[in-house]
């Protein structure tokens, strides 16, 4: 039988004539429950929707309803060596007084576990989640006490249509945590029968209706309490939850919520800040984030939008922390390489070089201008990267002499898409002009600079192409993997939607 379907095996009314139990567990009880395990499956997806977020996610029916499934199956593994706590009480005897009792050591033994509804609901911005037709049958030990007197023995108990409806709302706190907050729940058991053996259980049988509105009356008052706590459960473990998190020791990304959560009958829209930061200075870049609206699709199971505000607000704080700087000598020139970083190598290109500086290493110091900026295009990326090159000699004291300054404008232009589960893309130069702005050593062309320096930039670029067709395998998780997943890009955003396969094996 399939795990993740509907329990029905043999009946619950059947239970007590079958002679024999099968494991199967947990209903009600104490941390673990049936239904606060289907609400944290859906929450935990949930981020959040902001005016202009950088980042968006939708959720759709399909992907909803694929949870719920999973979840139902996860529930029904985990429902093994689960007791409920004891039930005591005391009924009368007539003249003789009263009885006391405790059932204890109950244990499931059966359930009749129908798949739970869960459903967009608007009239609360979250969800509602529905459980109809649950039964349950279970074993355990009951025991009596009338003044000296005490007995013991065991019982087996089914209880009858369990009905358990649910709402949570979702939200966002000034801190931008996702917020979860119970609305509304309601519980109804339909019926409990039960049968006493061993000791004197005799006697419990004219009083088996007050045993059994009792009981009933137990389980359906503790049901909601418990959903109720684990809700606030999973709320103090969104409040806990980091919002921004260290990439590296250059970079913060920010992900607060930036507004609450937008639900409407088949899709919850979410959003995120995402933006990065420089550690070192945290600076907020010179432009904001646009907002982008992603194209509907109900047919994949998630949606996301990135857009170009993001990887910018990265390029910015790269800039901010002096990333795009280096300083280049002849080491890490490619020895297959015809010119080399010295004066002499330089003379067919700067030929008063060598004359004036003979036999001296060289090292450039390259630096962009500004923060290069993407432009996503439908179908396409473009960026510049204005570039400063200052050129010196190295006397043998360690002594760097000027010798000049070069400007470079180089725009390029790329795509990505996703092919076989793999992330992958190409690159082009559109662009690369070197023009001479100052020169220690006097005016020179540099026209032949240009050409050498356009070759090498093309060169990286073939082989940086070739490990973009190679691509990289989309992130995945210990308890989800995309699949089925495809990208388009828009003017100012890339989309990409996809399905989810989630694991049970949520340990």
């Amino acid at each position: 039988m399939n795990k993740r379907e509907t329990v029905k095996t043999e009946s619950v009314s059947n239970c007590f004539q079958l002679g024999k139990y099968k494991s199967c567990t947990d209903s009600f009880r104490g941390r673990r429950k049936m239904l606060p395990p289907v609400i944290v499956v859906f929450v935990l997806i949930s981020l959040a929707r902001g005016e202009n977020p950088a980042i968006q996610v939708t959720l759709t029916d399909k992907g909803l309803q694929y949870g719920t499934h999973v979840g139902a199956g996860w529930i029904q593994d985990k429902l093994e060596n689960i007791t409920f706590p004891d039930i005591s009480g005391e009924f009368p005897i007539g003249i003789f007084g009263s009885v006391g009792y405790t059932l204890t050591d109950m244990t499931i033994t059966k359930c009749d576990f129908p798949e739970p509804s869960v459903e967009f609901y608007q009239n609360s911005t979250g969800f509602k989640t529905s459980i109809s037709g649950l039964s349950v049958a279970l074993t355990g030990s009951w025991r009596t006490h009338y003044g000296a007197i005490h007995d013991g023995g065991s019982f087996n108990m089914a209880i009858f249509s369990v009905d358990v409806t649910s709402v949570v709302e979702l939200g966002k706190n000034p801190d931008g945590h996702l917020s979860v907050t119970s609305v509304s729940c309601n519980a109804q058991v339909g019926d409990v029968d039960i049968q006493f053996y061993g000791g004197v259980s005799w006697i419990f049988k004219p009083f088996v209706h007050h045993f059994k509105d009792r009981i009933r009356g137990k389980i359906q008052d503790k049901i909601c309490p418990n959903v109720e706590e684990s809700i606030v459960n999973l709320e103090d473990h969104l409040q806990a939850m980091n919002v921004s998190f260290d990439v590296d020791p250059y970079l913060t990304l920010d992900l607060p919520l930036t507004d609450i959560p937008v639900v409407d009958d088949s899709s919850l829209n979410l959003g995120l800040k995402g933006e990065f930061y420089s550690i070192q200075t945290h600076a907020e870049p010179p432009f904001k984030a646009q907002s982008f609206s992603m194209p509907a699709q109900p047919g994949y199971m998630l949606s996301l939008g990135l857009s170009e505000f993001s990887l910018n607000s990265a390029s910015y704080a790269c800039f901010s922390s002096g990333l795009f700087e280096a300083l280049i000598n002849d080491s890490m020139v490619p020895p297959s390489s015809p010119v080399r970083l010295n004066t002499s190598s330089m003379g067919p290109y700067i030929p008063q070089l060598p004359k004036m500086f003979p036999g001296l290493l060289m090292t450039l110091q390259v630096y962009a201008n500004e923060a290069p900026l993407l432009s996503f295009q439908a179908g396409a990326i473009k960026t510049g990267f204005p570039t400063t090159v200052k050129a010196f000699a190295m006397q043998s004291n360690g002594t760097h002499i000027p010798l000049f300054k070069l400007s470079v404008d180089s725009e390029f232009s790329g795509k990505v898409w996703i092919d076989g589960g793999r992330l992958k893309g190409s690159m082009a130069l559109n662009n690369f002009t070197l023009t001479l702005d100052v020169s220690e050593v006097g005016t020179f062309k540099t026209d032949a600079l240009e050409r050498i320096a356009k070759m090498g930039v093309t060169l990286a670029i073939q082989k940086l192409n070739r490990k973009l067709s190679d691509g990289v395998v989309l992130p995945r998780m210990k308890q989800a993997q995309l699949v089925n997943t495809v990208l388009e890009m828009d003017k100012g955003f890339i989309a990409i939607f996809s399905d989810v396969e989630l694991f049970t094996d949520f340990n």
